[in-house]
């Protein structure tokens, strides 16, 4: 019989070039988006440093994934007792007078360093997705035992609580959704998946009774009530579907004239994909959601061919990351998701955030690249060798 597994050839690096060119299409989009806006002034707060900082991070990402790819993953997790700190650390500062809010923005999740600002829950992300796949690989076997599986809903929790204690409630929902994808892919006991809805209904009303604001419970309950607050809390997504509409099939091109545009705030980031769609309409807004399922698609396929478990918990915990980040960003702006503040990845404004997901995409290349066996789906079994 012939094995749907064939050993690559000894000592070849092979990468995952349909990802990378994924990824660094929508980079390259999201650049010239954003030269757009500034070109057509759009929203005057948006100057020339914006898109030449997204072209910039595009170029050090793609340098960054491809040095990351090289790297055996195997080697990096062994590091985890370096960078969990680090991340941490840098987490602890947002409590301190270096932590500011963001205008518009109501959480203080970012830090101010006077040469730099970022959100260190990027660099968190990063870290747990690491970390939570060396825990699991390490313990997978003894994972259905109660102590075993109260470890790693410990280490799950920590990440959780400290963005939520930020305000961020969305990045919160971000590390929950990857905490899932990954403790799924692992051998976990159906007594759990069973119990897990529950546990979920219960947390989620103790964040409502004892967590949430008010105003972030109006976000929420204003979906179910549309129209009745327009000029306060529907004001930005109301908006944001107006522009969205305002493209037509095809749009209205990239450079035309300031008073053809809708402004939006946070068009540039959180709404940018609002700004896609006035610029290249319905066939240019599927066109970018085809790409970003792509993406999504490619990295759960890398965690099928992984060499061992740890890879795969890798490959899951970005697709969980990803998958999450665009189904909120645009499920808030069609207004069937309240705004909270979550980037569509490698398309929204941000350096540091475009820089920290093509280094999570230099992870699953490197799962890629230094696994055993590569997989084809038209190698016949029954054939001989």
């Amino acid at each position: 019989m012939k094995s749907a597994f064939k050993k690559l050839p000894s000592g070849k690096h092979s990468i995952d070039a349909g990802l990378l060119f994924s990824v660094t299409l929508c980079a390259a989009i999201s650049t010239l988006l954003i030269y757009s806006i500034t070109y057509n002034k759009v929203l005057e707060t948006v100057g020339s440093s914006y898109w030449k900082t997204q072209a910039f991070s595009m170029v050090a990402g793609v340098a960054a994934a491809v040095i990351i790819s090289f790297i055996d993953y195997r080697k990096l997790v062994k590091l985890w007792f370096l960078f969990v700190p680090a991340a941490l650390a840098l987490m602890a500062l947002t409590f301190t007078s270096l932590g500011y809010r963001r205008e518009g923005a109501d959480d203080q999740a970012w830090l101010n360093l006077g040469f730099i600002q970022f959100q260190p829950s990027e660099v968190l992300k990063l870290a747990f997705i690491l970390s939570f796949a060396h825990h699991l690989s390490r313990d997978e076997e003894e994972m259905n035992k109660p102590l075993h599986m109260l470890l790693l809903l410990i280490h799950g929790a920590v990440p959780l609580g400290i963005v939520a204690l930020q305000g961020d409630y969305g990045t919160a929902i971000v590390f929950a959704a990857i905490f899932a994808f990954m403790i799924c892919s692992a051998k976990i006991s159906w007594k759990y998946l069973v119990a897990a809805p529950f546990v979920i209904a219960a947390g989620v009303a103790g964040m409502w009774f004892f967590a949430l604001s008010e105003f972030h419970k109006k976000r929420i309950l204003i979906l179910f009530h549309p129209g009745t607050d327009p000029e306060y809390i529907e004001y930005q997504q109301d908006l944001g579907l107006a522009a969205l509409k305002s493209g037509g099939v095809f749009g209205k091109g990239l450079f035309g004239k300031p008073d053809d545009y809708i402004t939006v705030p946070e068009i540039h980031n959180d709404f940018i994909f609002t700004y896609a769609g006035q610029v290249f309409g319905f066939v240019g807004s599927i066109g970018l959601i085809i790409i970003l399922a792509y993406i999504c698609l490619k990295i759960f396929g890398d965690s099928r061919v992984s060499r061992d478990h740890l890879g795969k918990f890798i490959c899951m915990g970005a697709f969980g990351l990803i998958l999450s980040h665009c189904i909120m960003n645009i499920g808030m702006v069609l207004k069937v998701a309240p705004v909270i503040g979550v980037p569509l990845p490698f398309l929204s404004a941000g350096g540091t955030a475009m820089i920290s997901m093509y280094a999570i995409i230099g992870l699953v290349l490197s799962t890629y690249s230094h696994r055993a066996v590569n997989y084809n789906v038209f190698y016949d079994e029954d054939e001989e060798d």
